[in-house]
């Protein structure tokens, strides 16, 4: 990226998110970019899902993290996470992008249709709906999909300083579960290829910023 005037702000802005399995590299990958942006000039948040603003962050440790003994139905679950987008869209993705910055997200809407729909067995149709309700019409200009096996992304998870000793129901829900959301990726991604960009997270974390990086500088050239 050559130099460019600090901050550089783009006309309409410019949302990016990251999705993956569990141990994918997501927050690697986002950080590795955000100081690759920032760097050339470019003003970035970096942002969450589910959380992302003070509401949001509530009802996401509410959806990972409860451990009252009740069990949280998959209706509720969808809806808390549905109500959570809706406060970081309004509240934080649109007015960024209004400025004219780029929004990296970790997670978005197409976690939503892998976990909750192809995963846990709600409708696809009613959540297509959902998404577009809470999203407030707002649609990422690009998705990078991480692409890793559940089985090596759960070994990486388990080596996690941060998480070792940290209750996640969504991580615990058993591995032919998160073969499913695996599976619920790669169907978005074929039904999306303009969009959604698959890159192999497999290898160092060097090599995937770098294509990565290549990924998103075609998308600033088109802009």
């Amino acid at each position: 990226m050559t130099d460019k005037t600090y901050p550089r702000s783009l006309r309409h802005g410019l949302f990016i998110t990251f999705e993956g399995p569990e141990g994918a590299g997501k927050t690697t990958q986002l950080q590795m970019l955000r100081d690759y942006l920032a760097a050339g000039g470019y003003d970035c948040v970096l942002t969450r899902e589910p959380g992302g603003t003070v509401v949001a962050e509530q009802l996401r440790a509410l959806v990972k993290h409860h451990d009252s003994g009740e069990i949280m139905t998959d209706e509720a679950e969808l809806l808390l996470i549905s109500a959570g987008r809706a406060q970081h869209v309004r509240n934080l993705i649109l007015p960024a992008l209004a400025a004219g910055k780029i929004v990296l997200c970790d997670r978005f809407y197409d976690s939503t249709t892998a976990y909750q729909g192809y995963a846990r067995g709600i409708d696809l149709d009613f959540i297509r709906r959902l998404n577009s309700f809470s999203s407030c019409g707002c649609v990422p200009d690009l998705t990078i999909l991480l692409d890793i096996s559940p089985e090596q992304g759960f070994d990486r998870a388990a080596a996690r300083e941060s998480t070792i000793n940290v209750s996640d129901r969504i991580e615990a829900a058993g591995m032919d579960f998160h073969r499913r959301v695996y599976d619920g990726f790669q169907k978005i991604a074929a039904a999306d290829p303009q969009r959604v960009k698959v890159v192999a997270a497999s290898g160092p974390p060097a090599e995937i910023n770098q294509q990565i990086k290549g990924i998103v500088e075609h998308a600033l050239q088109k802009l």
